[in-house]
């Protein structure tokens, strides 16, 4: 627990810069609101032109306030604030929202301002959230400390905390979790991140033993590092984290030395340490919203069968087309409960699955209630979804059905009520039942759902493999692109072993080199000016002779010369030619955000075209490295395909883990890495070609 971040989001007293005696200014509505929802701390008022407002005598400056102050909000115009937060530190108030813009967002004299104002803020010890901000929600507390009209409306406490970088965007997901009676226990806006970053908040609020998941959206981050870790104690804890992160484009992604680096873009990154981590990733608000519901209000599941219980046919088909899409299964019932189920349902309803109990359910209700109980307790269904429209006039006696269901089983299940009313919503909200509006947002809650679960359970599986891997101390030479032998040489610390290798500096010695690792050899050009040597016509492969390889030195030089007529030539390499047949690439690159990770992907020239990559942050375990594999969708050319044998698993797996501990090992000093290609085969991964820059 940081307790300059507790005091920011559960303050025991609050002081408002600049407020305004007219409660409908901006900087008047923070005082209504915690007024109107019975804020019990206490508020002080700030403004030298009043000496009351309303019932609360009103400070001319921060160091007349007589008492201790928890958290200050800053109103005042932007010229202002710095000398506020220099006064806030003077009195040694822990943490301020600064809710006025004219900072970072407004261009270079922005920035400078709001450098000013982390400065003041660090040499005060005052944290800030934002500025450029709305503030926040602590419903529990009913500290309503923002000037959104959000706040106006009712703030019920819930399970759920919301951190957004958005305020407007943040606004409306808030707005929208408000319709559907799904209570946050804390919203908070972060603005311009000057300072606290949503990753700490989102710790903070997350330790609350009130909150069991946590729901952000995200725009970019300052802390990856930060993420990750609180990912892991996430993890740990039992509480899922949602994100909506924008900019699932590459056009941010710079140019880079190696495929590698090329390719990893930070949402192409984001997305495999977000599965890594156990953070689920939403594709827009409403999405997160269905995850967050259910994740808030259902156990976790045990496996991937889902079982359908529905009034429509129709619906059956739509949950069961999404969920082979989605890689779920509705799987056949056993003849048991299908037994049981005949003897519940009307003979035109249906016991396979789904379940259609048929409209005569209106009726008698019985039926839906033992279709639900037998469809739930069958073996191979782990979560249920039940499929129901409108049925305004039943919603008490469904409802009680549903919460006597809840009450008598270990099972997760979700309700698909299409157009439920506010008292539906509100009825199942009060028994923790979530509330999914169509068949395909059920689905794929559900699938979040089981996502989450099975990411838990192998993250807490893996924790001795974790505390188990090693990292070996190494000498990294200087800056730059790295030599091919003293490339080789640092991987071997950690495990990665390539085919027989050595550099000659002319066509004889490559000869005779090629003579003493053992004939057939390739022949590379060796330049750090040069790194994709196929594109310069630098390579030359599977010469089994001596003249064969003087010749093709010769060749691969001038090749080069007239490729890059200024490119530094420090002779050929002569590499052991390796077996296998199938092409793979591992890399390596050090991302801003989240620091050392791995790539793993189809190979060859292609790779960059393709594009069929997993990322991974360093280092990884056995089981985190076959997750990488099957996430590819071409792993079924590493299986076998038109007649060619499957790849050794077990070595390529050992390979990306011994990649992703040098990594893990070179840290910030690592640049990018590239071994293209990899040559598998039935036995072995073996890279034949590497290209390794450091910073």
């Amino acid at each position: 627990m940081n307790p300059a971040i507790r005091a920011l989001v559960a303050p025991a007293s609050i002081a408002i810069l600049g407020c305004s005696s007219d409660l409908q200014k901006l900087n008047g509505r923070t005082l209504k609101f915690l007024l109107d929802k019975g804020y019990a701390g206490k508020i002080y008022p700030v403004n030298p032109k009043y000496d009351r407002i309303g019932d609360l005598p009103c400070y001319p400056d921060v160091e007349s306030i007589p008492g201790p102050v928890d958290m200050a909000i800053v109103t005042v115009p932007a010229r202002l604030v710095v000398d506020q937060v220099r006064a806030l530190g003077r009195k040694r108030v822990p943490a301020a929202i600064v809710y006025s813009s004219g900072f970072g967002e407004m261009g270079q004299a922005g920035r400078a301002l709001e450098a000013d104002l982390l400065a003041a803020a660090r040499e005060g010890g005052v944290r800030l959230c934002g500025p450029n901000c709305l503030g926040l929600i602590n419903a529990f507390d009913r500290a309503i400390a923002t000037f959104s009209q959000f706040g106006a409306g009712d703030v019920p406490a819930g399970p759920v905390a919301f951190v957004t970088q958005s305020g407007a965007f943040g606004s409306a997901i808030a707005t929208l979790a408000r319709r559907r009676h799904l209570g946050l226990g804390y919203f908070v806006n972060t603005g311009n991140e000057c300072d606290a970053t949503v990753v700490e908040i989102m710790d903070e609020v997350l330790a609350d033993p009130r909150i069991r998941v946590g729901c952000s959206y995200i725009e970019g981050f300052k802390d990856g590092a930060g993420l990750l870790a609180l990912a892991a104690r996430a993890m740990h804890a039992g509480k899922p984290i949602v994100v909506t992160k924008v900019g699932r484009s590459q056009a941010g992604a710079r140019a880079a030395a190696s495929h590698t680096g090329s390719l990893a873009g930070e949402d192409r990154v984001f997305d495999g340490l977000a599965r890594q981590y156990g953070i689920l990733r939403a594709r827009n608000e409403e999405h997160m919203l269905d995850m967050v519901d259910v994740l808030a209000h259902c156990r976790l599941p045990e496996g991937r069968g889902i079982g359908l219980v529905t009034q429509s046919g129709g619906a059956g088909v739509l949950v069961a087309d999404r969920a082979e899409e989605l890689g779920l299964s509705l799987p056949t019932l056993s003849e048991a409960t299908q037994a049981k189920l005949r003897e519940v349902l009307p003979a035109f309803g249906s016991g396979a699955n789904p379940v259609d109990v048929t409209a005569q359910f209106i009726a008698e209700p019985g039926i839906l209630l033992n279709g639900l109980r037998h469809t739930l307790a069958d073996p191979a269904v782990h979560v249920g979804i039940v499929w129901i429209l409108s049925m305004d006039a039943y919603v008490d006696t469904l409802v009680d059905l549903f919460r006597q269901v809840k009450s008598e089983t270990d099972k997760p299940f979700v309700l698909c009520w299409v157009a439920a009313s506010d008292h539906a919503l509100r009825a199942c909200r009060e028994a923790g039942i979530p509330v999914l509006r169509g068949a395909e947002p059920a689905v794929d809650a559900v699938a979040g759902l089981i996502e989450y679960a099975e990411a838990r359970r192998a993250w807490l599986a893996d924790h001795a493999a974790r505390q188990a891997i090693t990292l070996p101390a190494l000498a990294l030479p200087e800056p730059g692109v790295v030599g091919t032998l003293e490339a080789t040489a640092l991987l071997e610390r950690c495990g990665v072993v390539s085919a027989p290798i050595t550099v000659a500096e002319d066509a004889e010695a490559a000869a005779a080199a090629a003579e003493r690792i053992g004939l057939p050899v390739a022949v590379k050009i060796e330049s750090p000016d040069i790194l994709h040597k196929t594109e310069a016509d630098g390579v030359r492969l599977g010469l089994a002779t001596a003249d064969a390889v003087r010749e093709a030195a010769r060749a691969v030089v001038q090749s080069a010369a007239r490729h890059a007529p200024q490119a530094r030539i420090d002779g050929v390499v002569v590499q052991k030619m390796a077996g296998g047949h199938a092409e793979f690439v591992l890399g390596l690159k050090n991302d801003p955000s989240f620091g050392p990770v791995v790539m793993a992907g189809l190979g060859g020239i292609l790779v960059e075209v393709m594009r069929d990559v997993a990322f991974r942050h360093c280092p990884v375990t056995e089981r985190e490295a076959g997750v990488m594999l099957d996430e590819l969708r071409g792993r079924a050319m590493l299986a076998g395909v038109r007649g060619k044998p499957p790849v050794s698993r077990e070595a390529l797996v050992a390979l990306i883990c011994a990649v992703s501990r040098f990594g893990a090992a070179a840290g910030a000093r690592l640049e990018e890495l590239d071994l293209n290609p990899v040559l598998l085969s039935q036995t072995t991964a073996t890279p034949v070609d590497c290209v390794m820059v450091l910073r």
